[in-house]
């Protein structure tokens, strides 16, 4: 099969993060099987869904360090997205394929399957490791499992390529990503006797309004990163509930925020300047008024590390060298690559389609892009080959 036909196969499966990815992770285990390679599949712990992880040995059968090419199986909800088809049904219009997951990221796990037989006949050196991996749109809860079985197999390799859309262009750095949801608990009265309560959300809108002075003073003062999309750390509040009548003191407020983090920033000291503010400030304030409040904050999932490849790296160079493209290039949204870095992976982003058409309605990929990728991983996967590390 080409890529467009495995595009729309790979479509066909609504592995939305809410649901299992069993399916399509099961006819690619199946794809790898037909050329005699043996994928291991790794679960989460409901066994609903799985990462997969396949390896083409070296010539030798060694399979200790070569390339990563990595990419992830799940999409976001098409829920209230007015589409122009069925977006579980790929389409092929002037030049673009039509679909959910077309552009993110299904378009290069597509290239990926349409060349494994074409790798597969070729005289590796090095290897290359495959992983298609679940529920990096929730938080990247399933890569830590592919690390960590990578580690038992001491399989160390030397580089590796996330395949985000990119539009094929080299990225070598995004932003590290914390997402936080933070409950106040106030006291409810009737919302003439304002004394008798605390209201949650005046409460919920002081911490609100000392996190966008955090996003001002990083949009003021940075620090700064000029090869950034957004050259600054920022700081945003996504979504706010609370309250339940017209007329009572709200006993509860709920909103979640984010920080989006330049690689060089401590994300650690980003969370304890939340935490200090809650403790030394707003909850003393709060029990003033009512002795039984209480402030919550939860961090939703582990985050995103950011992640900064040298230009120094081997994989670096390679993809400059074959893309033709030295203009360095870092964005704001978070992936995979940080966790890969956090090995000591040297990993850059680099795949098929625009990021400004990921998670919208009619979301699309050209064919031009896909075919670009065949081209670019081919001449990658040679080049790399060669490459003394």
């Amino acid at each position: 099969m080409d890529t467009v036909e495995w595009l729309k196969k790979l479509v066909a499966f609504d592995t939305t993060s809410r649901n299992s990815n069993l399916q399509l992770i099961n006819l690619v285990q199946d794809w790898f099987k037909t050329h005699h390679l043996k994928p291991h599949l790794i679960y989460d712990e409901n066994q609903l869904k799985a990462n997969l992880f396949a390896t083409l040995p070296a010539y030798d059968g060694n399979i200790q360090g070569g390339l990563v090419l990595s990419g992830h199986t799940d999409v976001v909800p098409v829920d209230n997205q007015d589409w122009d088809t069925n977006p579980f049904e790929a389409s092929e219009r002037h030049g673009s394929i039509f679909g959910r997951g077309t552009c993110d990221m299904k378009g290069f796990l597509a290239v990926l399957l349409k060349l494994l037989p074409d790798f597969c006949k070729l005289k590796l050196n090095k290897p290359v490791h495959f992983v298609f991996s679940y529920d990096e749109e929730i938080g990247c809860l399933g890569i830590p499992s592919v690390l960590e079985y990578m580690r038992t197999q001491g399989i160390e390799p030397e580089g590796c390529i996330v395949g985000e859309p990119t539009n094929m262009l080299p990225v070598t750095a995004h932003k590290g990503r914390i997402l936080y949801r933070c409950r106040i608990h106030g006291a409810a009265a009737h919302s003439s006797l304002t004394p008798q309560g605390c209201n949650a959300i005046e409460h919920a809108a002081e911490l609100i309004c000392y996190l966008r002075s955090l996003a001002d003073h990083y949009k003021n003062h940075g620090p700064f990163d000029p090869d950034f999309d957004v050259p600054f750390t920022t700081v945003t509040t996504n979504l706010i509930n609370g309250g339940s009548a017209y007329n009572i003191i709200p006993e509860w407020s709920e909103f979640a925020f984010e920080f989006r983090y330049l690689p060089q920033v401590n994300a650690q000291d980003l969370s304890h300047l939340v935490e200090n503010y809650i403790k030394d400030k707003l909850l003393p304030k709060m029990r003033k008024e009512h002795r039984d409040t209480l402030i919550d904050l939860i961090k939703i999932s582990g985050g995103s590390p950011g992640f900064n490849t040298s230009e120094d790296e081997m994989i670096t160079q390679l993809i400059r060298r074959i893309t033709k493209v030295e203009k360095k290039t870092k964005v704001a949204y978070a992936t995979e690559a940080g966790f890969y870095q956090q090995e000591k992976i040297p990993t850059v982003i680099c795949g098929p389609g625009s990021i400004e058409q990921a998670h919208r309605a009619n979301e699309f990929v050209t064919i031009e892009q896909l075919k670009k990728c065949e081209d670019i991983l081919v001449k990658l996967i040679n080049s790399f080959n060669q490459a003394k590390f």
